[in-house]
């Protein structure tokens, strides 16, 4: 097996199959509940970044759905507000503590329904130095100054890069909303496949935790994969580039509208009524 985590999962995704059950099926229903909002599609934005996150926002409300946005400065943040999403911020674990802090103020005082911090972007690839993301700092942040986050929130918190029953429980314990499953595009060498641990972390959890499978999730019948077997929602980045950079808003919208689309297609032909209603059983590994 090779170290690249964006095949092994790609690999993965493509050896789950889905059983049919389609008498007596229903058009099924995409709304979601997440962090108080209701949502007409489990799709949401990946934390992109360095793009016109703006637009990419304008798209997604266009659909009703979340949004999540990576780097940028808290007037970017702002400016993705006014768009009228409801968005997740996501927060480098900066070295410079303030830094942390005032973006979680920011996000808290200007609407953002949650934040978040991608804490597996703290150390380098090749070694376990502290990485340095366009010039700043960054640091593997203890525990006690995660909670100190969490705690200061006082929104719904997430931890992105958790991806283990260990990660799962230290996100409970220090009181996060949820997790976001990821290895940051290939950052984490070897990485398990999201889809196969899974269904070991929604057992272990219950209802504690939100669960979100980002990276890698290419169309709706992904999507329906993931859901299956127990997140919450997923996101999507690298599949709307293209739309963002040509089309804006509308491109953006289109793409998440065809994923929302081919998602209810695997309801419908499934039996699921809404997404909470996705049975697991339905899906099938091709090599047991």
């Amino acid at each position: 097996m090779n170290e690249d985590s964006i095949t092994i999962a790609r690999k993965y995704m493509d050896s789950l199959v889905v059983e049919s059950r389609i008498i007596g099926a229903e058009r099924p229903s995409s709304k979601v509940t997440f962090c108080g909002f209701t949502f007409d599609t489990p799709i949401m934005t990946a934390a992109l970044s360095h793009l016109d996150l703006k637009s990419m926002a304008e798209g997604a409300a266009m659909l009703n759905a979340p949004v999540s946005i990576g780097m940028g400065d808290n007037a970017e943040l702002k400016s993705v507000l006014e768009t009228g999403a409801h968005v997740m911020k996501v927060i480098k674990p900066y070295k410079d503590k303030d830094e942390i802090l005032s973006r979680i103020e920011f996000a808290r005082e200007n609407g953002a329904m949650a934040v978040g911090m991608d804490v597996e972007h703290s150390v380098n690839v090749e070694d376990d130095e502290d990485s340095v993301v366009l010039g700043k700092e960054m640091k593997l942040p203890t525990l006690a100054e995660l909670r100190e986050y969490v705690e200061f929130a006082k929104i719904p918190f997430f931890i992105k890069g958790a991806f283990s029953l260990h990660d799962a429980d230290k996100a409970m314990e220090l009181g996060c909303k949820g997790i976001i499953m990821s290895h940051h595009n290939g950052l984490m060498r070897c990485a398990v496949p999201h889809l196969m641990i899974l269904p070991d972390i929604r057992k272990h959890v219950g209802d504690k935790l939100s669960i979100i499978i980002d990276g890698g999730i290419e169309s709706g019948f992904d999507a329906f994969k993931a859901l299956a077997l127990g997140a919450d929602l997923v996101s999507v980045g690298k599949i709307l580039i293209d739309p963002l950079k040509n089309e804006g808003a509308e491109g953006v919208c289109k793409t998440m509208k065809k994923m929302t689309g081919e998602l209810r297609a695997m309801m419908l032909r499934t039996s699921s009524k809404d997404v909470v209603s996705i049975d697991p059983s339905v899906i099938y590994h091709l090599n047991q």
